[in-house]
């Protein structure tokens, strides 16, 4: 910050991009703008309370999201997710992973500067009765409600399962690329598991699978649905060991209370396992690979549980 001036800092390789938000700036009185390649070459200088941080969704070598979740760990700026227009699901999600908001590209001066006023000073911190821990039972939806204070319709829909109530496949999207490169820089063991069954269930039964992944789940666990008849489940800090035996408590529950599908045939749950880190696992793309190789494996022998090695 130069004499008195705040900054509009944009972390973004998109030529465009960076020009609309200069012209844009250079509308404000009292802002001045930076561009940054990356969250790491912006961190490299923090930027102070006041500043805003314009984040493009097309955030190269990394995922946008986690990018904001960085950057509402180690600063007190408004964060923004420069998105294209028509995008309604990235705001709430954006909310959720501690930014202010999105604004839409091409950046007009009006756009941001209504945005500035709107979102005040710098956010705030979480308050502390709201810090503490939830219920390992909650559903993803009761978890949302206790992080946002009262529910946020569009959040519950970009990021939540109607049917099961647990994470949708955006979601899951997006989780398995921050825990999968936070295992990888840590070198801290992470579980994937995929699990499902042939055919059809109603919406009973599915809800029932899902209250027993939730009982034999912690709260550390991200449980997700995937398509219609399989889920995936992402176990921080669990080996293979760790991850069959919960999968084996599910699949055990689930026989107990007979859960069966449309046509009333009993569920054959099947279960592929992988974890990280693995010498062959680099990206999310590699270890959702082998858990699926190895549900497909399992579900081919009729059931069970198969981990991939």
């Amino acid at each position: 910050m130069v004499d008195g001036l705040r900054m509009i800092r944009v972390i973004s390789t998109d030529e465009s991009l960076v020009a609309s938000a200069r012209a844009a700036t250079s509308g404000l009185e009292g802002w001045e703008m930076a561009q940054h390649d990356s969250v790491d070459d912006l961190l490299a200088a923090p930027p102070v309370a006041g500043d805003v941080i314009l984040i493009d969704k097309w955030l190269r070598g990394g995922n946008v999201f986690e990018a904001c979740r960085s950057l509402t760990g180690h600063t007190r700026c408004r964060t923004f997710i420069m998105v294209e227009q028509g995008n309604t699901l990235a705001g709430p999600i954006a909310r959720f992973c501690g930014g202010t908001g999105v604004l839409t590209r091409p950046l007009a001066a009006s756009q941001l500067r209504d945005a500035i006023e709107a979102s005040g000073g710098p956010r705030p911190a979480l308050p502390a009765e709201r810090r503490s821990a939830p219920d390992p039972r909650s559903l993803p939806q009761d978890l949302l409600t206790d992080l946002q204070g009262e529910p946020d319709p569009g959040l519950i829909a970009a990021l939540i399962d109607g049917e099961t109530g647990l994470f949708n496949y955006a979601f899951l999207n997006f989780k398995l690329d921050e825990e999968v490169k936070r295992a990888v820089r840590s070198s801290q063991p992470l579980a994937c598991v995929m699990l499902g069954f042939e055919g059809q269930a109603d919406e009973d039964v599915l809800g029932r699978l899902s209250a027993i992944f939730l009982d034999t789940s912690r709260d550390t666990d991200t449980l997700g649905r995937f398509d219609e008849s399989s889920f995936l489940f992402l176990l921080p800090g669990t080996g293979p060991d760790g991850a069959g035996v919960m999968a084996r408590r599910v699949v055990e529950a689930a026989s107990e209370q007979g859960l069966a599908d449309i046509v009333g045939d009993p569920l054959a749950l099947a279960v592929g396992i992988a974890t990280c880190p693995h010498p062959e696992i680099k990206r999310k793309e590699d270890l959702f690979q082998q858990t699926r190789d190895a549900f497909f494996a399992a579900r081919q022998a009729g059931g069970g549980l198969v981990t991939a090695v």
